[in-house]
């Protein structure tokens, strides 16, 4: 499946943004499409996922209750809205796709098969 991730950009303490990433090549029904990120110098980290068939959906402790992650089944996108952002949350951030994982691994990178390239969000303070 390929990915590709939009939506990134500049935006202040306190403010949203949504980025979106546009999935193609395959039905997605077996798939679980998470976000991650990485910050300059620091290792990626889990940022949100749903399972494409069932909805369900998991986030990381960090982003809870801030972040939400959704698709539209209709035009095979994944989206993240991302409300009162902090500087914290600046970062790259990648959609990826993965087949079949179980939910205990579903925070881990190596887990996905197909990676976005990558939006840049910078949050200002």
């Amino acid at each position: 499946v390929q990915l590709q991730a939009s939506g990134g950009g500049l935006v202040q303490a306190g403010g949203s943004l949504r980025l979106s990433c546009a999935a193609s090549g395959r039905t997605l029904s077996d798939y679980v499409m998470g976000w991650f990120r990485q910050a300059p110098g620091k290792e990626r980290e889990f940022v949100a996922a749903v399972r494409w068939s069932a909805g369900s959906t998991y986030y990381a402790d960090s982003v809870k209750g801030r972040f939400t992650i959704s698709r539209d089944k209709t035009k095979n996108t994944v989206y993240l809205q991302m409300n009162s952002l902090k500087p914290e949350d600046t970062a790259v951030y990648y959609c990826a796709a993965a087949l079949r994982t179980i939910v205990g691994l579903i925070r881990f990178p190596s887990s996905y098969n197909s990676w976005g390239q990558g939006t840049q969000l910078t949050v200002s303070s």
